[in-house]
């Protein structure tokens, strides 16, 4: 089912960011391109995670909330630009480390296939990097499919994943962590 949007009003997206080479330069290179790219960015807590689905260096996650007017495939194709330009290697395996990963988790109330991205991204709700950060800063939001909200899906998370909110500056100021949930 998709729900289209009216094509005046930006949509609301959500992105996840990780990286775990050279991980402060790489997040702080993404934040600096979406700030220097769109108008207000609403940041989560940095979070250290250990790697998923391979052994390999703990990773930086966070989520990024945005307006934008861009359609999916111009902004899938903006941050697949972002992440070449830190050095993403394209030939490496799916689960491996990366220097910047940067997805598009949800594109206002969009479900299926758009573009070639998968909305909303299933990994919101199988990886705690991705949903605590995005219950942080959205936790009244309501998933598109599941119909509940960030927070309430937060809470109910239960599988044995290791994170924790670190120090993180960016641009000379402290922006994680945020307040607890």
């Amino acid at each position: 089912m998709t729900i289209n949007q009216p094509s005046n009003q930006p949509s609301r997206v959500y992105l996840s960011i990780g990286s775990n080479q050279n991980r402060e330069h790489h997040v702080r290179s993404a934040l600096d391109a979406l700030a220097d790219t769109f108008d207000t960015l609403t940041i989560s807590s940095v979070f250290d995670s250990e790697a998923v689905g391979f052994d390999g260096s703990a990773f930086l996650n966070l989520v990024v909330g945005l307006d934008t007017d861009w359609s999916v495939a111009q902004l899938r194709d903006w941050c697949k630009t972002l992440e070449d330009s830190n050095g993403r290697r394209r030939d490496a395996p799916k689960f491996s480390s990366r220097t910047l990963d940067v997805d598009i988790l949800t594109y206002d109330k969009l479900t299926g296939e758009h573009d070639g991205v998968d909305l909303p991204r299933a990994e919101i709700l199988k990886n705690a990097f991705v949903l605590l950060p995005l219950a942080e800063i959205a936790p009244d939001e309501i998933h598109p499919l599941e119909g509940k909200t960030y927070a309430q899906l937060w809470k109910a998370y239960s599988k044995p994943q290791k994170l924790w909110a670190i120090e993180f500056k960016w641009r000379g100021e402290i922006i994680s962590p945020r307040a607890v949930l």
